[in-house]
């Protein structure tokens, strides 16, 4: 990365004391910003730390001699050097005289937008995050040059407070070939940016510091002309632009939505919950945690719905190492206290800590889709009460044939995955192999979930490419795939299938390899899926709880990441033994894995299919 700041136009405003020390430092290139308060010894601020420059105090001599070195304050107690990217703020009494002075080092930093220019050049637009001093403005000044100078854009910068494009009429060489609007006032940078579309008919718009409600709507207006924006906002991350009702429009808007009793209980949710309004003004989020690790959500609306529905979004980590190479590995956030989640190679998390917690038996992450049935969890499983002992035995005598025909009205049951199908109508004797859907419905097979998990759903179909649409209505769908406790309770449900002639497929808990089974078994009528576990136990040879927890941690991995997410994932290192169980359980669910690495971190790789 080259890196221009004009560190000797910024020590010229300095009285000569304090000049020399600055000049004679050793970590001059790494200078953030001095400090000089009335009164106050003034002070030299680094990434490591401040120091003191002088043991004199700062004196209203000195104050004026800086002041009157640099341009103009204007209302938000800002200046600026011409032809400098360096900021001057100011602090003020109640007499409005200036006592304090903080004078921040502007750089040109050229490189950053290595980390996201494939997102800069989608055209899709960008909302920059973080902490003060964490780099957005340099970030901004980079991807405004890159958008003019090499993409051939027509880029205007919306300059408020002179920090991108420097002081002065003439813009810094910094940002290329973009124009640069200059605002008279803060309280008019909407009406500026409105302006900018209006008469200068630009491709993208530059946006610094979005902090009001006008300003957020100006943006919002400036995006449905189809124009691309990149910004930042006050927040460090796309929780806290939700948490804010001034700029909540930003991510598409917060409303409150009252359900009916029918879709709360399929969604397993409260009948008050909060919903996003509409399109986010900005498509792309990126959270810059540091100067050179930064969180990308290249869907912030998906970003924005999980998290209003109380699940953790995936993201992408974005690294650049000292030579520039730039580092991509997609995550999702941590899992809530008690539950272990896989990570990709090169991530953190459970994998380098080395420990690894038991899943607990939680009904509502089981109806969320996040848990697993208990009959698949190394947990003492809660006896059957005598309703449900009877309602599992009618769905035992329920199991029909081998030969895959079934009558209309009757059940089949999978022992092996304690999946039950009901097929409610079609022809005596058909065949489900023979259809390309269930009653020999063209494709793409219509689904009716009624307490799935949707997401789970969504993820299965994507990354099987199976030819199947989810409907919210019965009457649209072809076939019904429903919790087996829900079915059981809802005999309105049951009847409406049955007079419009849809089968109802039931599944006992929202996991990966059961869904995918039960939609494979839709769509093919043969038992091609992947067939459940019962018992970890039948892989070990002693059935020691290093065994047991070491092929826990490949079913997890398994379901939680390479299955649904289509990425390999590495296991903790484990004995030869155990990673010859570990082999045979990838191995039971169609998929590669190899060792890898030497003793005695060997370790076990899955691959996805």
């Amino acid at each position: 990365m080259q890196v221009t700041d004009d560190i000797n136009k910024l020590l010229e405003i300095f009285p000569k004391q304090l000049k020399n020390s600055l000049e004679q430092h050793p970590q001059l290139g790494n200078l953030i910003e001095v400090v000089m308060d009335l009164g106050r010894l003034p002070e030299a601020r680094f990434p490591g730390g401040a120091e003191y420059l002088s043991q004199i105090p700062v004196s209203h001599a000195d104050l004026h001699y800086s002041t009157s070195r640099v341009g103009r304050f204007s209302g938000d107690n800002r200046a600026g050097i011409e032809q400098t990217l360096h900021r001057i703020s100011a602090m003020r009494n109640r007499s409005d005289e200036i006592i304090g002075l903080t004078c921040r080092v502007g750089r040109a930093i050229f490189g950053t937008i290595n980390m996201i220019r494939d997102l800069v050049e989608t055209g899709n637009s960008i909302l920059m995050l973080g902490r003060p001093g964490v780099g957005k403005t340099t970030a901004l000044r980079e991807i405004a040059r890159v958008l003019a100078d090499e993409l051939h854009k027509r880029v205007v910068i919306i300059d408020t407070s002179n920090e991108i494009a420097g002081d002065g009429d003439i813009p810094h060489p910094a940002i290329g070939r973009a124009r640069r609007m200059q605002v008279a006032a803060p309280e008019l940078q909407h009406k500026v940016m409105i302006e900018a579309v209006e008469n200068h008919m630009p491709e993208v718009i530059v946006i610094d510091e979005i902090g009001t409600e006008l300003e957020a709507l100006a943006a919002r207006t400036i995006a449905e002309r189809g124009v691309q924006l990149v910004g930042t906002a006050h927040g460090n991350q796309i929780e806290n632009l939700i948490k804010n009702p001034t700029l909540s429009d930003l991510v598409g808007g917060i409303q409150s939505v009252t359900l009916g009793d029918e879709e709360a209980r399929r969604r397993g949710s409260q009948k008050t919950v909060l919903e996003r309004k509409a399109p986010p003004t900005f498509q792309i989020a990126v959270e810059m945690l540091e100067r050179q690790r930064w969180v990308v959500h290249e869907n912030a609306a998906e970003t924005v719905d999980c998290l209003l529905r109380g699940r953790k979004p995936g993201f992408q980590v974005r690294t650049v190492s000292e030579t520039g190479e730039v580092t991509i590995a997609q995550e999702s956030a941590p899992e809530p206290a008690g539950v272990m989640s896989a990570q990709p190679f090169g991530v953190g998390g459970w994998r380098s800590s080395g420990k690894m917690q038991a899943i607990p038996l939680n009904p509502d992450r089981e109806r969320e889709g996040g848990g697993r049935s208990a009959s698949r969890v190394r947990n003492p499983i809660q006896p059957l009460n005598p309703q449900e002992r009877y309602f599992e035995q009618l769905l035992n005598q329920s199991l029909g044939g081998e030969t895959g025909f079934l009558e209309p009205g009757s059940s089949y049951l999978d022992q092996g995955s304690g999946q039950e199908t009901r097929f409610l109508g079609g022809s005596s004797g058909s065949s489900f192999a023979s259809a390309p859907g269930p009653n020999g419905e063209d494709l793409p097979l219509h689904v009716y979930a009624y307490g799935v998990s949707r997401q789970k759903l969504d993820q299965v179909i994507v990354a099987m490419q199976l030819p199947v649409v989810l409907t919210k209505d019965v009457d649209s769908a072809d076939v019904v795939l429903a919790l087996r406790s829900h079915v059981k309770n809802h005999s309105k449900l049951r009847l409406m299938a049955k007079n419009r002639h849809v089968p109802i497929y039931t599944i006992n808990s929202s996991t990966i390899p059961k869904i995918a089974h039960t939609l494979q078994r839709m769509l093919q009528g043969d038992d091609a899926g992947i067939p459940e576990l019962t018992d970890l136990s039948i892989f070990t040879q002693n059935g020691s709880d290093d065994e047991l927890e070491a092929l826990e941690e490949a079913r997890l991995a398994v379901e939680q990441i390479v299955i649904p997410k289509g990425q390999p994932v590495e296991l903790l290192p484990r004995s030869a033994k155990v990673r010859k169980m570990q082999h045979e359980l990838i191995e039971h669910y169609r998929l590669k894995s190899s060792s890898f690495g030497d003793e005695p971190n060997r370790r076990l790789r899955i691959y996805p299919a």
